[in-house]
């Protein structure tokens, strides 16, 4: 959590220079008491690193694609040149994910998450799937991870200015 908290003000502090006036001085504390609340429920201070960034990448401002790019980096294993994701790759990604909802109360149930792994990996015989599939795979939107679209679109189009003037 020290690490983490460090790392969180190093972030903040750049995004301020960045765009000054634009970042709470609060927003490294506030980030850092969201990421406790939802991997380190039983006060151990120990926080995954691959939570906190799959976390930071989910709420991060960039475009869904991006978003989906940085997981599969993150959890794909090593395989030659490339990565693959495996089944428990992708279910300790989908398990990190799920901790965001439930922070909410919104959370999905393990088998839920057991049928989305399955989903993805649907016809596939090999041990792991290629970014390219992973990628087709959540572009399809899967039941398990409805509010990371949604939550992209709602915040694209708070920047929308439409030239209108209303009566």
């Amino acid at each position: 959590v020290q690490q983490i908290s460090r790392m969180l003000m190093k972030l903040f502090e750049r995004a301020r220079l960045e765009k000054p006036g634009q970042v709470d001085p609060r927003a490294a504390e506030f980030t850092l008491s969201l990421l406790v609340a939802m991997y380190d429920r039983s006060g151990t201070g120990y926080i995954k690193t691959k939570s906190a960034a799959a976390a930071l990448i989910a709420l991060s401002g960039d475009t869904l694609l991006a978003k989906y790019r940085a997981f599969f980096q993150f959890y794909a294993v090593p395989d030659g040149k490339a990565g693959l994701m495996t089944h428990s790759a992708l279910r300790s990604l989908l398990t990190d994910l799920n901790q965001i909802p439930a922070i909410v109360g919104e959370s999905c149930t393990l088998s839920c998450l057991e049928i989305a792994t399955r989903s993805c990996f649907h016809g596939v015989l090999k041990s792991g799937i290629d970014e390219e599939k992973f990628l087709s795979w959540l572009r399809s939107e899967p039941a398990v991870l409805p509010w990371l679209p949604t939550c992209y679109r709602l915040s694209a189009t708070e920047m929308v200015s439409h030239q209108a003037k209303c009566r």
